[in-house]
């Protein structure tokens, strides 16, 4: 339910922003670019602050007045990014959970992910006490009553915020140093969270990032942010304006007692981080490297969306520099690896159809059975506008129909494959259908399959195939009808096109070889 409502809201956004600037297929950048604009505005701000018990909201008086042009803008921006982050890191958290992108081999990004959030608030909060008004106030001592209760401290801190003699311009100095120190070891986290992919995006597309600080810089001008009046330590204020964003839960810290609010804590966060356990996720086994087919040329390197594939010297004598090896706590079993070897071919008949790398639940000669399978599903004769589909598991073909193949990706298809698809006469033409065109479940398999198709990345898309004979459908799961329709078109206009010169059918002897091939090895796997 999740991730249809998602792909739906997602849709909607296509409308107004275009499948490249849709802000839902770009939260984790976006949340780069609000760490950004807190950082370089809290900067700025810092060269106006002066710390001090009366100094500290004196200097924010005059930001937000005298200076309202420049540095109070920067106050307000300040404070609205950091809202907004917080409310896209849990709209991210939520998303990625939905479509299952946080178990098996891509636990890794979740689990470093929880920590994130904790350091989000502390940054927060502490950013909070700096303004020292009666918010501020109300802040410290409720954080401090809470941290008195572990009994790790000599004396009670609570007590340095009762009354005006007992607190002094060191905690000034102590709140500016956690401000800053904070933010840089969420910085340092931030940049764990993505050390399993590859080509992390951190910066959103350039229309997109300009939209957000535009918003921004309208919401500070039309609603800047403001103080709630000095602290006054000998009263505790009656009426307050929270900001729910990063507060919410200082009411709740007041009402319930401090062992549940520490319990609450550690089961949100030892059961956060433990969801990719819970249950571990099925998923098939990770690509394996044939030496004897493979000489280092590096594209399943360059084409793996999370750093699980990586060069090493050659170890079996061949005349080349290097061999590929695969990292199995990190591959996913997409099968992009396989789409990008040159040796994929399913061209070739002697000796059983091995690839330089290749997924042991869904090889190459296993690929080329179904497909030929698929087009005797078909109906009718060659040149009536038959077509194979090569779906996408998370797009929106679904289940398997008549002339349809699944794959975990349509990236893992050699271009090649395609061609013998079409020159073999299995079908008059091929559809690729495969997710939605703003967000890849695999990250790159769209863009992958673009470029290749369109001759910019190896392997190519031969010349020699007629683009008019392949169809590319981009869809979401909630798409369907959509995507039906275009194949449905397709086939129509394959019907009215000549002939194709290059075809040379596929012999029986060749499909009962190929079967037999594929039940040999996936016997033997």
């Amino acid at each position: 339910m999740l991730r249809r409502g998602f792909d739906r809201a997602e849709r909607g956004l296509d409308l107004a922003f275009g499948p490249d600037w849709n802000p839902l297929a770009h939260l984790g950048p976006l949340g780069w670019l609000l760490f950004w604009i807190v950082t370089v505005t809290g900067v700025y701000l810092f060269i106006f602050f002066d710390t001090g018990v009366t100094a500290a909201y004196s200097s924010i008086e005059w930001i937000s007045g005298d200076l309202w042009w420049h540095a109070g803008v920067a106050r307000s921006l300040h404070r609205y990014a950091s809202d907004l982050m917080v409310l896209i890191m849990f709209v991210h958290l939520i998303r990625e959970f939905s479509k299952d992108r946080y178990r098996g081999t891509r636990w890794f990004s979740w689990f470093t992910g929880v920590p994130v959030i904790w350091f989000v608030y502390l940054s927060g909060i502490t950013g909070y006490w700096l303004v020292w008004d009666q918010l501020a106030h109300y802040v410290a001592l409720v954080s401090t009553e809470l941290l008195d209760t572990l009994g790790i401290f000599g004396e009670p801190i609570a007590r340095n915020f009762l009354s005006p003699s007992q607190l002094s311009d060191r905690f000034f100095t102590l709140m500016v140093f956690l401000h800053i120190a904070i933010p840089l070891l969420l910085l340092l986290l931030m940049w764990i969270h993505i050390q399993r992919i590859s080509s992390a995006r951190t910066k959103p597309p350039l229309g997109l990032g300009i939209i957000t600080v535009a918003a921004l810089v309208v919401g500070s001008l039309i609603l800047p942010a403001m103080s709630q009046g000095p602290a006054d330590l000998a009263r505790v204020p009656q009426s307050l304006g929270l900001d729910w964003f990063l507060l919410s839960l200082f009411p709740v810290i007041e009402s319930v007692p401090s062992g549940v609010i520490w319990g609450g804590v550690v089961i949100f966060t030892v059961g956060l981080a433990g969801m990719p356990w819970m249950p571990p996720k099925r998923q098939g086994r990770a690509a394996v490297v044939n030496l004897d087919h493979c000489n280092g040329c590096e594209r399943c390197v360059a084409d793996c969306p999370y750093n699980a594939i990586t060069l090493e010297p050659r170890s079996d004598g061949a005349p080349f520099r290097f061999e590929v090896a695969v990292n199995a706590d990190r591959c996913v079993a997409c099968g992009i690896c396989m789409g990008a070897c040159p040796s994929s071919s399913p061209f070739r008949r002697s000796g059983d159809l091995v690839t330089g790398i290749d997924l042991p639940d869904h090889s190459l000669a296993l690929l080329r059975a179904q497909v030929i399978n698929a087009g005797e599903e078909l109906k009718g004769a060659p040149g009536s506008g038959r077509v194979v589909t090569l779906a996408c598991d998370h797009g929106a073909a679904g289940a398997s129909a008549p002339g349809q193949v699944n794959v975990p990706c349509v990236a893992m298809v050699p271009p090649s494959l395609i061609d013998f698809i079409i020159s073999r006469g299995i079908a008059d033409g091929v559809a690729v259908s495969g997710c939605a065109e703003r967000d890849c479940h695999n990250r790159f398999g769209k863009d992958w399959t673009d470029q290749r198709f369109a001759r910019e990345r190896d392997p190519y898309l031969r010349a020699r195939v007629p683009r008019e004979r392949v169809l590319t459908v981009w869809a979401g799961p909630t798409e369907a009808r959509r995507a039906k329709s275009e194949v449905t078109a397709f086939a129509t206009g394959l019907a009215e096109l000549p002939a194709y010169e290059n075809l040379r059918p596929i012999e029986a002897e060749e499909i009962s070889e190929a079967r037999e091939k594929a039940a040999r090895r996936s016997a033997a796997e």
